[in-house]
């Protein structure tokens, strides 16, 4: 069965021996999907290149736009008016800045494009979709994929010269068909790091942070950055005995904040950190807003706080991850945090079970995905 939206006719296979894999440094959740990407593709024999899309922007455009995009965090009704007016339908603003950013992105690219020859370029940021589309109208034989991370694709991710995209519902396949109609699209659960399919058990993650056993206890991590009321929210659940581990990400100001705590017991603070799968292994409840952690935490199996405070396409995946099950949503205050929180450790059900049981297993789904326009694991085209 060909995926949705594909014409039915899979290309010949073909195997590979390199990828260029683009992703995007704004927070870490493209970053984590990359590597799950990485993972998978040198598990097939492949060898992989990554680059950072906002690094290739160089210092002062790549500065300028995160400056912008944070600032826009700032200011919830300017970032919906740009997100729904521009970027959802395709706004001359927006059609501008991604033409010049990706072809700024793909000059950056000679060399890897060179090494590549005819493999595979894979973009799990939007803008790199659309310096892979630079590079093969100036000739390149690569073939261009895009790994959609948003619940609904926006016109920066979809473009003509993209072989096939992969999306993670049938909503997002339907928003980008809103853009292309006869789009090649292929459906799979979302990559997820190996290291979430092998969190620890929660009593071992308590017992190496702690935390005693019998508490009630909650993550709390919004996006790498650490916005929202990461620190407030801490403390008044603490207050109403509460287990509080609290990450700020790359905020340093929140960390020296949360380390300053550092009479309070209850609250356990983390600056960036690699041990996000053993802190969601030992929480009865993952407070985040929408993104790649959510993903996270239903691979290891908890039940997810949203805060709704990501504007714009953040909206969009709150909604889609509040339709999936197993998460509630919040404001963006203490108050509404920490009524939600006990709300959700309230319910007693398992939440549904993430329909991936491994990274090996969604890596066999992520060739058979890339297998529609010819790409196999090395050496696999010569087999049966």
């Amino acid at each position: 069965m060909s995926p949705p939206g594909h014409s039915g006719q899979v290309s010949p296979p073909r195997d590979i021996g390199r990828a260029l894999l683009l992703t995007g440094s704004i927070g870490n959740g493209h970053r984590s999907v990359a590597q799950a990407c990485e993972d998978a593709l040198e598990s097939g024999g492949v060898e992989v290149r990554t680059r950072d899309s906002m690094e290739l922007l160089g210092l002062i455009r790549r500065s300028f736009g995160i400056h912008a995009y944070r600032r826009l965090l700032s200011f919830p009704g300017i970032y919906d008016a740009f997100h729904f007016a521009q970027l959802r339908d395709g706004g001359h603003l927006a059609e501008r800045s991604d033409a010049a950013s990706s072809k700024v992105i793909a000059s950056g690219l000679d060399e890897e494009f060179a090494w590549l020859g005819d493999g595979l370029v894979l973009s799990v940021f939007a803008t790199g979709t659309g310096a892979a589309e630079v590079a093969k109208y100036h000739g390149s034989s690569s073939v261009s994929v895009a790994l959609v991370t948003d619940a609904a694709a926006h016109v920066l991710w979809v473009h003509e010269g993209t072989d096939l995209f992969i999306v993670g519902s049938e909503l997002t396949a339907a928003t980008v068909r809103q853009h292309r109609p006869r789009a090649p699209i292929a459906v799979l659960t979302p990559p997820v790091r190996r290291e979430f399919y092998d969190a620890p058990p929660r009593s071992s993650a308590r017992q190496s942070l702690g935390i005693p056993e019998d508490a009630r206890c909650a993550l709390i991590m919004t996006s790498g950055w650490g916005i929202g009321p990461v620190l407030e929210s801490s403390l008044l659940m603490s207050k109403r005995g509460w287990w509080v581990m609290a990450v700020a990400g790359s905020n340093r100001k929140l960390e020296r904040r949360l380390r300053s705590l550092g009479s309070n017991p209850r609250i356990i603070p983390f600056g960036f950190t690699e041990r996000v799968p053993e802190l969601m292994a030992a929480a009865d409840v993952v407070v985040t807003s929408s993104g790649q952690a959510c993903h996270e935490a239903r691979v290891v199996g908890r039940r997810m706080v949203l805060m709704d405070i990501v504007p714009g396409h953040g909206r969009e995946n709150m909604m889609h991850e509040l339709e999936l099950g197993g998460a509630v949503a919040c404001l963006g205050t203490p108050e509404s945090v920490t009524a939600a929180t006990e709300a959700c450790a309230d319910i007693t059900s398992e939440p549904e079970a993430w329909p991936v049981s491994s990274a090996d297993q969604w890596g066999k789904l992520f060739f058979e995905a890339l297998g529609t326009v010819g790409i196999v694991p090395r050496g696999a085209s010569g087999r049966r």
